[in-house]
């Protein structure tokens, strides 16, 4: 399932990667976006990037536990 840009929701990078450093949780939607905006090519920023990155490392760790609600 490929996330397309009529589904994005209206929350900034930023937004998304605070809620999940705060609740220490990434849901399957989540995680899908975060992949995607790495994977598309399109122009993210450097910190952005950094953002993105750190969530996935974070995750590797056992710090951030992925979710996989129904």
């Amino acid at each position: 399932m490929l996330w397309s840009e009529q589904n994005q929701p209206k929350v900034t990078i930023n937004q998304m990667v605070n809620r999940i450093m705060t609740s220490g949780k990434l849901n399957r939607q989540e995680h899908l976006q975060l992949t995607s905006l790495i994977l598309s090519g399109k122009k993210i920023t450097y910190e952005e990037q950094n953002q993105i990155n750190n969530i996935f490392d974070l995750i590797k760790m056992g710090k951030i536990h992925l979710i996989y609600d129904n």
